[in-house]
């Protein structure tokens, strides 16, 4: 099993790096309270409930003393358990402002009545055996929501980094059938040849070589195809950048059987060697 401490300032980044953690497979458990952080990494090893990557959020709420925390990972090292801890920053002027903007309070400034400038004073100490044991540390004060996503993305997924953490659909449909709502860029192949007026390709699809080999035979197709890679080649990486977990790319001809399915394949393919993982779907194949 693969173990991965998170913990930080409140105010840090920690819900931002859960959630792309959770993107790109680990199991995800918020709030765990130091004492029962050995019982929970038992139960995660045990039996049909194994988990091959598990990260766990430790942070104030759960953990009251720096004492609590420092038993709590000498039980880890006794009972053999490898783990690596990934820590969140940021100045206090910076966790300030943040505080300030979205107009809430600190943890410790709710349950102990302080201000909140002495309530991050607190919380340093106590976390200060998490960050001092810390693999991974990042200073946040400079990274937007997007860009904390990414450095986690680029430390925790194996070949590819942010690339490999945005779920990429590509689906081919049928306009007479509607568009498919959760589109985000629809790619429109109307205006080539259509091999539903060829008799012998009507009733196969863009799944079948020779409605392949029809439709990549034309100038035109082939063009196309060449503009819409160009075009993904520069806009996919702006979405990576920009921290969308997923993008579905939909591909259209009149009835989802021929054109759409060939350039949905051949988009997927391209992708694939720029190094994305995408899913393929027909929506309208067997209409």
């Amino acid at each position: 099993m693969e173990l991965l401490i998170v913990s930080g300032l409140s105010g840090a980044g920690k819900s931002v790096a859960m959630n792309a953690l959770e993107d790109i497979g680990f199991f995800c458990i918020d709030n765990v309270p130091a004492g029962l952080l050995p019982s929970i990494t038992a139960f995660s090893e045990a039996g049909d409930s194994q988990l091959e990557r598990v990260a766990l959020s430790m942070d104030v709420r759960g953990c009251r003393t720096s004492e609590e925390i420092e038993q709590a990972l000498h039980k880890l090292d006794e009972q053999g358990i490898l783990y690596k801890i990934l820590f969140l920053d940021a100045p206090d002027d910076v966790l300030m402002r943040r505080y300030s903007e979205t107009r809430r309070r600190h943890p410790i400034s709710i349950s102990e009545g302080i201000s909140t400038r002495e309530a991050f004073a607190k919380e340093r100490k106590i976390l200060k055996p998490l960050q001092e044991r810390a693999d991974y540390t990042i200073n946040t004060a400079l990274l937007s929501t997007a860009q904390n996503k990414e450095r986690i993305c680029d430390l925790f997924v194996k070949n590819g980094g942010a690339k490999s953490a945005m779920r990429l659909t590509v689906m081919s449909f049928g306009f007479k059938f509607g568009i498919p709502p959760e589109a985000d860029l629809v790619l429109d192949v109307r205006c080539l040849p259509n091999p539903f007026y060829v008799p012998e390709l009507k009733h196969k699809t863009g799944l079948d070589q020779e409605v392949v080999d029809f439709v990549m035979s034309h100038p035109e197709a082939q063009e196309l195809l060449k503009r819409y890679e160009s075009f993904l080649q520069y806009a996919l990486p702006l979405y990576v950048k920009e921290g969308k977990s997923q993008l579905t790319i939909a591909v259209g001809c009149t009835g989802g059987k021929h054109r759409s399915i060939t350039f949905a394949r051949k988009i997927a393919e391209y992708c694939a060697a720029l190094g994305y993982e995408p899913g393929v779907q027909h929506r309208d194949a067997m209409r």
